[in-house]
């Protein structure tokens, strides 16, 4: 199968050791990028107990990314689960070749970080916090 951006084997390692880390407390978070000249993915940094307001100043405003989430949600019945979101940050004032070539390997990404559940944010940090990833995830 022939892939449009390339995804190395230590950004698949990477993943694979954050999605078995174990967490206690809070939202921890990985962000990748899409190296445009090379054509392959490049992680830019880890978070450890990072809100998802702190991660939402740190992403970049003309940039797309992928963000994977370990994030820390608390249930109605007083249960507290780690899921794994794959929040796609996809800016619409980023370059448009960048956001298609983000939007092409979207995919690829998903299923090696074997990730079920995507979020996409298009427009504006101040609309990525907590109570909207909540409310994309816990059911209704």
């Amino acid at each position: 199968m022939s892939h449009t951006v390339d995804i190395p084997q230590d950004i698949k390692d990477t993943l694979r050791k954050f999605r078995f880390a174990k967490r206690s407390k809070g939202s921890a978070a990985i962000v990748i990028k899409i190296n445009k000249a090379k054509l392959i993915m490049e992680e830019v940094e880890q978070f450890d107990n990072i809100s998802i307001e702190e991660l939402a100043e740190e992403l970049p405003e003309n940039s797309p990314r992928y963000v994977v989430i370990s994030h820390e949600l608390n249930h109605p019945d007083g249960r507290t689960s780690y899921p794994l979101v794959l929040l796609n940050w996809a800016p619409t004032s980023s370059e448009t070749s960048l956001l298609t070539l983000h939007a092409s390997a979207l995919l690829d990404f998903q299923e090696i970080a074997d990730v079920s559940k995507v979020i996409e944010i298009r427009d504006g940090p101040e609309l990525l916090t907590k109570e909207a990833i909540d409310t994309r995830l816990l059911p209704k």
